[in-house]
């Protein structure tokens, strides 16, 4: 695939008495959504859940953590036993029982519940997969003819209107994941599980898991071991002497634990021996993995001699996603089902895995260390490589279409997590064509469903094979280093995305030639990620080149042709010059619509831009009309929760606040932001500038005890995600200040003003619109402060006289 943005987003603006309108919000996708049929989105309302409907794993041993238990149901009750909205998350190492703490939560507290549902949440896409899970619990018939997309429309609906409900999010990688669930779902309770310590958001209260205490851990491992029967004296100080060399962490000691009690002739002296010297710990605590890594040696030594398949099992998941890994993809196809389910007993055994009797799942710190070849491993290739190579065989057996069928959309959810594991951890210089041609069909079906972050390994590892043997600078090569930056530049990590566009455009301007297509479309990226960034001095002249080779090579009116010259108005618009911007606009809404249509997606973003800009020029008698209009087409060809359509709602509320009318710009940006946290997440750029619109707009009409909050919220968010001084996050800092102004707190509003001030000169430039409008408004502040003063003397004067 070859990425170029189909056109230029349209941009919102925060509209009001000395506001700064936005920049550039980014570039909509003009994909269509599924929409779901009437009768399932009236549906949710009515289903009820069956009193104790949960997924929950079964049960497993945890002893002690009785602060840790007390403390989360303190912070998802706040503080009571009603159902008040809360969210907590617990991190803290791998092995730690972050895991089985949450478990134990939820099954103390199941009858405080109407439904618990643990969500495998290592990506976006297998949250969705578990919501999939939880629609298919609720209304079968229903969902056995859904599509994937409609299935967790419903499930997030189902939440949205019922209560009492637990969400746990069991091995969270990114918390920004979470947004659009804990942003949007305000019903139940929201438990994470993460490694990550730090990116949650304000509204989620931590808890950093620590070991066991030593007491704990050597109860627990005598439980494991002795079971019902009691310890001797000697065997309890030899197992307390065993949890120390283990550093109380709860997996080590579980399976340290689950080895002895399936070996019995082995004494926990014995076993201590068997590790060797006593393990090691860093300067913050204990070494987990090199802990697990001489538990596990001394239990696959046992395993290799008696059990050879189990080994062999265990390998082949150690490369794979960790979660729900179905018994079919581990079995051969020259392999004896009943074999596999028997080895996979065994390890179910010993704690290596935990089985559902359909699927199992691996922790991932074991999966680490299966991952690399251990010093003794000497066979031809090395067993971590063997086991590699046979996940690689199982994926592509298991995608592979049955005769005169295509691969089904079931399969590639199914296996998608897999094939991303596989990209993220691929040995150096390691390559398979086949897999490779899977990684990008993988990708493609990621990036259309939303979930382009997910792409990033999936492109990094096309990267490198297309590197290794086409060279580094055969065209397959160079478009797949376009579109890795372009995922980059996606998910807005302009640090990658910019340098990778750059050398990319340096390549193919000396492979391809200066005007071919292909040049044409990172040129045409580069300049996307500069006015990303906010510089535009950058961006504008690569726009308008590569506008001028689009009208010389493909003709006036060719679609790319078309998209360039949006994108340069849309430049020319960032830069405040509307002069330019607006002809060139209406010149191209023209063009579209005789082109491609009326109600085609560009058409549309070209008439919300037109509309757009006629707002920032002040003509709303135009604007407004056209923001209607363009808001129901959307409504009507992109569907309701489209990016695009809450991007037309955004702006005419925005054109609405303009116009003075607060009584529909209010209720129009409280709900159009409900739909950005819930479609886009909650610190989605789109998302952070409906909530600044509408924080201005709550300050138009006086409502400043909701404005600042939001105000203030959406300026600490913009600066983590956007970069301190991204546009988009100026104009946050100024509109603050005038919300701190307004209340008459001067004191934190011209330090802000001036703060703004300063970075929108040096960003935008000395006389950009918004540089002007900072400037206005911090001398309006002074004006102000020596009003108040001269008020003072005034007062001092008279009181002195007195």
């Amino acid at each position: 695939m070859t990425t170029d943005d189909t056109a230029a987003g349209p941009r919102i603006k925060a509209a009001g008495e000395r506001a700064i309108a936005a920049q550039s919000i980014g570039n909509a996708y003009s994909g269509d959504l599924n929409v779901l049929p009437a009768e399932a989105l009236h549906a949710p309302d009515k289903v009820t859940a069956a009193t104790g409907t949960s997924n929950l794993p079964p049960a497993t041993l945890c002893l002690g953590r009785d602060e840790e238990l007390t403390w989360l149901r303190r912070v998802l009750t706040g503080g009571g036993d009603g159902a008040i909205t809360q969210s907590g998350a617990v991190h803290g190492l791998g092995g730690i029982g972050k895991s089985t703490l949450a478990l134990r939560y939820a099954h103390r507290h199941r009858s405080d519940y109407t439904l618990i549902w643990w969500i495998n949440a290592a990506s976006p896409d297998e949250i969705e997969t578990s919501l999939t899970e939880l629609t298919k619990a609720l209304v079968s018939d229903w969902a056995a003819s859904a599509e994937r997309e409609a299935q967790v429309s419903w499930a997030r609906q189902w939440l949205a209107w019922h209560q009492g409900w637990l969400l746990i999010y069991d091995n969270v990688e990114d918390p920004a994941d979470l947004a659009p669930y804990i942003g949007a779902l305000h019903q139940g309770h929201h438990l994470a599980t993460s490694r990550r310590t730090t990116g949650w958001p304000d509204s989620s209260t931590t808890l950093p898991l620590g070991t066991l205490g030593t007491d704990d851990a050597t109860s627990l491992l005598c439980q494991l071991v002795f079971k019902d029967s009691e310890p001797t004296p000697k065997q309890k100080v030899n197992a307390r002497a065993l949890v120390t060399d283990l550093g109380c962490l709860p997996l080590a000691v579980k399976q340290a634990g689950a080895y002895l009690a399936q070996n019995r002739g082995v004494s926990l002296d014995a076993y201590r021996r068997r590790l060797g010297t006593k393990l090691s710990r860093t300067a913050h605590g204990i070494d987990a993995e090199r802990t697990i890594a001489r538990v596990w040696n001394v239990t696959l030594q046992t395993l290799e001699a008696e059990h050879p398949l189990a080994v062999e099992v265990l390998h082949t998941a150690a490369w794979l996603a960790p979660d729900d890994i179905p018994h079919t993809l581990l079995t051969p196809a020259d392999a004896d089902p009943d074999d596999i389910a028997e080895a996979i007993g065994t390890l179910a055994a010993y704690s290596m895995v935990t089985d559902t009797g359909t699927t199992l799942t691996i922790h991932r710190l074991v999966q680490t260390v299966l991952r690399t070849a251990p010093p003794s491993d000497h066979t031809q290739p090395p067993r971590h490589l063997q086991g590699r190579d046979r996940a690689e065989q199982a994926v592509l057996h298991h995608l592979a279409p049955l005769p005169g069928q295509d691969t089904t959309d079931s399969q590639w959810d199914t296996l998608t997590p897999h094939l991303v594991t596989l990209a993220a951890t691929a040995p150096p210089g390691h390559h398979n064509t086949r897999l490779t041609d899977a990684y990008a069909t993988a990708a493609n079906r990621l990036h259309h469903q939303g979930h382009t972050a997910r792409t990033i390994p999936l492109l990094k590892a096309t990267l490198a094979q297309s590197e290794q043997i086409l060279g580094d600078t055969h065209p397959n090569t160079l478009t797949s280093r376009n579109n890795l930056a372009a995922a980059y530049r996606a998910v807005g990590d302009l640090g990658r995305a910019i340098p990778l566009l750059e050398a990319t455009l340096a390549q193919r301007e000396q492979v391809l030639g200066d005007t071919h297509p292909n040049t044409l479309i990172t040129r045409s990226n580069l300049a996307h990620a500069y006015r990303d960034a906010g510089v535009l001095g950058r961006a504008i002249p690569l726009y308008e080149a590569t506008l001028a080779q689009r009208e010389q090579i493909l003709g006036d009116t060719h679609p790319n042709t078309l998209i360039s010259r949006n994108n340069l108005a849309h430049a020319y618009e960032s830069a405040g010059d509307l002069g330019r911007a607006i002809p060139l606009y209406e010149a191209t809404l023209a063009q579209s619509e005789q082109i491609l249509g009326d109600t085609h997606p560009n058409t549309l973003i070209s008439r919300n831009n037109l509309a757009h800009a006629y707002e920032s020029a002040g003509d709303l008698g135009r604007a407004i009309p056209l923001l209607e209009a363009t808001l129901a087409q959307c409504e009507q060809v992109l569907g309701d929760t489209h990016p695009n359509t809450l991007i037309s709602r955004n702006n005419l509320a925005s054109a609405y606040e303009s116009a003075g009318d607060l009584g529909r710009a209010i209720p129009l940006s409280e709900a159009t932001l409900a739909q950005c946290e819930q479609v886009l997440g909650d610190t989605h750029p789109n998302t952070l500038i409906s909530r600044n619109n509408l924080a201005y707009a709550y300050r138009a009409v006086g409502d400043l005890g909701r404005a600042i909050p939001l105000l203030e919220a959406t300026l600490a968010q913009c600066e983590l995600v956007l970069g301190d001084t991204h546009p988009n996050t100026l104009i946050s800092r100024n509109n603050l200040a005038a919300a701190y102004e307004s209340v008459g707190d001067l004191g934190r509003a011209i330090p802000l003003y001036e703060a703004a001030l300063a970075q929108s000169e040096q960003i935008l430039g000395d006389t950009h619109p918004n540089t002007l409008i900072s400037r206005n408004n911090l001398a309006h502040a002074h004006r102000a402060v020596k009003a108040v003063q001269q008020r003072g003397t005034a007062t001092s004067a008279t009181d002195h006289g007195q």
